[in-house]
Formats: C-alpha cells, structure tokens, sequence
C-alpha cells in the first residue's frame, strides 16, 4: 500500500485518531462494495458489460436502529443528497447514509429501504402510545458523484446486491481508500480520485472529542490545483488525463463529504459545520466549478436517546465552544482528500480513457524544495 499523505511526509497540523479515520468517532461503521467489471476494450456502447463504479455505506451507530442528530449544507447544488427535506425539517437523519454513482441512486435508496425494513432498522409508527412493527417511514440518505468518464454510468451496472454487500460489510477500524466504495471511477483535479477519510482529536481543553471526515472526491480542475499555497499546475509533469471520447467542461463533477463527531451539537450547529467544509477542499483548490456539485452533512453520534415521539432529554455543546470543532471540519476535509490522491491509483476506463494516479516523488519533491515535509 502507499503512504497516506501524512505519512509520506506532509505537514499537517493537529491530533488524528487511531485510524485517522471517520472511524474514530465510536460507533461509526463504514462499508464498500467495488463494481470492476470487464476490460477497457469491452465497453461498445452503454450497457456493455463493464464497469468501474461502486458503493459506500456509512452507519452512523454501526448495525443497530438508529436515529442521530443530522445537519447538512451545498455550496453548488449540482448533485444529489436524497433525504435532505426531513433532514431539515427533523433535525434527525434515519439509517445508514449511503454514496455511489449519479445514476445509481435510485437503487441504492430502494435497496436500502428494504434492508432498513427486513433488519428492523426503523422506528415504528406510534398509535394510541403503542408501536405498530411494520409501519413506518424513513428517507434514506444517498448522495452521488459522476464516474462517466471512468463507469459506464448509463449502463446502470450497481445493483441490489451491491448495496446489500456494502451494508453488510460496514465495520470500524482502518478502511480503504482511493479506488474503491462509490469513489471507485472517479477523478480529483484531472488526477484519479475516490473516496477517502481522516480524523481529529480535540485537546482536552476543547472537549476532547473526535471529528472525522469521509468524502468522495470527483472534483476539481488542474489548473487551480495546489498544495499548502503551492501552484501543483506547472510543477507536476507527464500525467495528465488522456480522454478519448466526449469529455465535460474540465472542472464539472461533484465531491461529497460526510462529517460525523461524537461532540454533543444539534442540528443547526451541524449545518454551521457543513459551512466550514469548503475551507478545507478550497485549501488544494477546489470550490470555483458551477458544473461540480459541492454537498455536505455531518452527524453526531451524542445524545443517543434524543429521538422520541413525547419528551427527551439532550446535552447542547454552547456555540462559543464550537471554534475547535470548526477548524477540525477544514483539517480533516483537506487531509481527506489528500489521502484520496495519495491511495488512488492510475485506472483506465471505457474507450481507453485513462486517469493517472498523483505522482507522490514528484509531489515530495516540490513540497521538499518548499520545507513543506516533515523533516
């Protein structure tokens, strides 16, 4: 495996967890199945048989009915987060949270409605004080990035039981970067993108509490890309993306990012954290693109009993508290997505259009030249 950025070198403030991962938040649980099918040369037309796409679970309390504090936020709107309306008007998100392909969405959601009902993942309607198992609702949450220039995305190749296998396989601990989940066809800046994640530990003073960052990363344009300030554009030679067939307007793409935090705030203070993400992805120089879809929640893992249909008790962190937290947010955003470049790895896709991985010698040896690595 490659170095993540930290640890190929990279000055990058603050405390991680163990895994430096969303995973350090206890509880959180996150599950990947990869969609490779065929080779490049198999792809004719959409519907062939190959693919290089996938999905992502995230389950805020691990495998066990849940319903936690939610918040959410878009800085560019061009994308898709199912489940937001009840998110803003409950405060709560329902189940697990869901990522994949901007054509996948649909199947992802159905299916993992059906996994919410068959495993008792719901709370059931309350009548005359009594639950009624078997009748209820929930809108699960399912973002998406496009991989159309890897996936043959109109050949709708995820299906149920791909959703079930990411579901199923949802654990704590390390997990996977780069090429794999929903991030598996995607791009970051014109290099190969994907999923990736990092955490924070507040001092003691702050709090103490975890913050961690997921996100699926299919964005940027190479020309605004760089690093602690550093212009990358005309320092990084010899990789860039070869696209034979129709190709976007460079920059269009979507990332999305999921902050979760076992931190006691509610849910306008989780959307004020949503606020902060594009700080992070800005840092490399993200956030210009109208066609990129910039989507965000985050979620807290306290006040476990907060959901109820009469009367409960919560813990509010104060909002002069929240300075810490929202600098973690930024941190975790940017060293995520650098751990995306660091992990991915070069893949070509239909008709031969091909990716290539961030050049990590090249990489270090700028930063180097700059004293940006630890020495």
């Amino acid at each position: 495996m490659k170095p993540r950025a930290r640890e190929a070198g990279l000055k990058l403030s603050g405390i991680t967890g163990k895994w430096n991962a969303i995973t350090d938040v206890p509880g959180v649980e996150v599950g990947y199945s990869t969609v490779i099918i065929g080779e490049p040369k198999d792809y004719k037309k959409p519907g062939s048989d190959f693919a290089r796409t996938g999905v992502t679970a995230i389950l805020p309390r691990g495998h066990q009915r849940t319903a936690v504090f939610a918040g959410r936020a878009d800085l560019n709107g061009n994308g898709e987060l199912t489940g937001t309306h009840w998110i803003d008007d409950s405060g709560f998100m329902h189940g697990p949270l869901m990522i994949t392909n901007t054509n996948s969405v649909g199947i992802v959601r159905d299916t993992t409605s059906r996994w919410m009902i068959e495993n008792g993942y719901y709370y059931p309607l309350i009548v005359d004080g009594r639950p009624i198992e078997g009748s209820g609702y929930f809108y699960p949450a399912v973002g998406e990035t496009w991989d159309g220039i890897m996936n043959d995305t109109n050949g709708f190749h995820i299906n149920a039981e791909h959703v079930l296998e990411a579901l199923g396989n949802a654990g704590t601990g390390p997990i996977e970067e780069g090429n794999v989940g929903g991030g598996t066809g995607m791009q970051c800046h014109q290099f190969k993108g994907g999923t990736g994640t990092s955490s924070r530990i507040l001092p003691k003073e702050a709090g103490g509490y975890t913050v961690g960052a997921l996100v699926q990363a299919n964005h940027g344009f190479r020309p605004h890309f760089q690093m602690f300030g550093i212009d990358m554009y005309d320092e990084i030679k010899n990789c860039d993306p070869i696209i034979n067939t129709f190709e976007p307007k460079p920059g269009t793409g979507s990332i999305v990012v999921v902050i979760a935090t076992d931190a006691p705030v509610l849910p306008w203070q989780l959307t004020k954290m949503c606020r902060r993400i594009p700080m992070g992805i800005g840092r490399l120089g993200g956030c210009y693109e109208n066609g990129s879809g910039d989507i965000f929640l985050a979620f807290s893992t306290a006040n476990e009993n907060a959901y109820t249909t009469t009367k409960s008790t919560i813990e509010l962190l104060g909002d002069d508290m929240l300075d810490p937290i929202f600098k973690a947010v930024a941190d975790v955003t940017e060293e995520a997505i650098l751990n995306v470049l660091f992990a991915a790895e070069t893949m070509v896709g239909k008709e031969q259009n091909t990716l290539y991985a961030l050049p990590q010698d090249q990489v270090l040896e700028i930063l180097g030249k700059h004293g940006k690595l630890r020495k």
